[in-house]
């Protein structure tokens, strides 16, 4: 799942170091004015990063903006039509890159607030000469939405981007039909990106797998607790794949930029498939869990909310003992995704040929992307 109450932005952290120098631009790609929305999430944060890295002028526009280095924050609130038409009004930028989701109860609410959220920051664009607009779903597109997930017959693994629609109500159905609409209206061309569940650095966000495994590392190290795959035998056995938040970024400024990818949706993955049952073990070893407390898939999920259920104060403790950065336990860990993205009972794999035929070569090894995350994570002290 996918893709990260009402929840502020989200979906998308860069495996990456930090952004230096990008490479000269080519003639004509010095007028490329970027707007990063949700810029602050996992997806939104790794966009910014390659984006400044390759010499783009960003606006990162969030609900409380943070300006940097080549980067111009722009602040609005994603729900407020007003707003928007406001903090956009004298911007112009050239291509937009849409990251941002805002978690409802039921799926009604969903697809009324984040389609209105699309359709609402375009509409405040109209006046901007966009080239190119792209889209952040995911494989909820074949799954069906979280209070129908997988409940209804579902195209068979692979995914691939011709698959039809599901016959029940989704808001990234609804999410492309505005984009859609406004390509039509306003003369731009546009790219959706259907990521699986998507790793990279933020804090604080709804759905971030890599922080939340190493929050759990982290507990059970310091403890002694055992450090327990959380999810379903089926997951614990079946292939699976991911997508890395330095990848996806990659893969959006691609469509942006290169005729092959405009006007089409794109399945994105890392590239390579595991077994959990090979991955849970070189995690806890990534993250220093003594091999004698790794413990896989034992008769029944084990979920993360309730193995680590009123552990707050532990990890207080823990964060002011070794010097950590954030002692507040939910910043750091969105039990509740990890716990459903771990827990379906069926394989998900995503086929990429698409992109691939169309010249997308990117790839990364997922142990590597969490790897490389995890030691992202102990530069910024979020854990030891």
């Amino acid at each position: 799942m996918t893709d990260n109450t009402t929840t502020p932005t989200t979906t998308g952290p860069s495996t990456e170091g930090e952004a230096g120098p990008g490479p000269a631009r080519a003639s004509g790609e010095a007028d490329r004015t970027a707007l990063v929305v949700g810029a602050s999430g996992i997806t939104g944060t790794a966009l910014v990063e390659a984006l400044t890295r390759d010499g783009w002028e960003v606006l990162a526009l969030s609900r409380r903006a943070s300006s940097a280095p080549g980067v111009r924050g722009v602040a609005a609130d994603l729900r407020s039509a007003e707003s928007l038409a406001e903090a956009l009004r004298d911007e112009r930028p050239t291509h937009v890159f849409f990251t941002a989701w805002s978690r409802q109860e039921t799926e009604a609410e969903n697809i009324a607030v984040n389609a209105g959220m699309v359709r609402d920051l375009l509409a405040a664009l109209a006046h901007a000469p966009l080239q190119h607009v792209a889209l952040v779903t995911g494989l909820k597109h074949y799954l069906g939405p979280f209070e129908a997930y997988a409940a209804g017959e579902m195209p068979d693994t692979p995914f691939h981007e011709e698959e039809p629609r599901l016959d029940t109500p989704n808001f990234y159905y609804a999410q492309e039909d505005e984009l859609f609409a406004a390509a039509e209206r306003q003369g731009f061309s546009w790219s959706v990106h259907r990521s699986h569940t998507v790793i990279g650095y933020a804090v604080g966000n709804a759905m971030n797998m890599g922080l939340t495994v190493a929050a759990a590392a982290t507990l059970s190290r310091e403890l002694g607790l055992p450090f327990t795959f959380p999810g379903s035998e089926t997951q614990w056995n079946s292939l699976t794949d991911m997508t890395d938040a330095g990848l996806l970024a990659d893969h959006m400024v691609w469509a942006a930029t290169d005729p092959a990818g405009a006007d089409e949706p794109f399945n994105v993955v890392n590239g390579d498939v595991f077994r959990w049952r090979w991955m849970w073990p070189r995690l806890a070893e990534h993250l220093g869990v003594d091999p004698a407390l790794v413990q896989g898939y034992e008769g029944a999920p084990r979920p993360f909310e309730q193995q680590f259920a009123g552990r707050e104060a532990d990890w207080a403790e823990i964060a002011g003992r070794l010097g950590l950065a954030e002692a507040d336990l939910s910043r750091v860990a969105s039990w509740w995704h990890t716990d459903a993205d771990l827990g379906r009972e069926m394989e998900v794999v995503t086929d990429m040929g698409k992109s691939r035929e169309a010249g997308f070569l990117g790839f990364v090894r997922t142990e590597t992307a969490f790897a490389r995350l995890f030691t992202r994570y102990r530069e910024a002290r979020l854990i030891p």
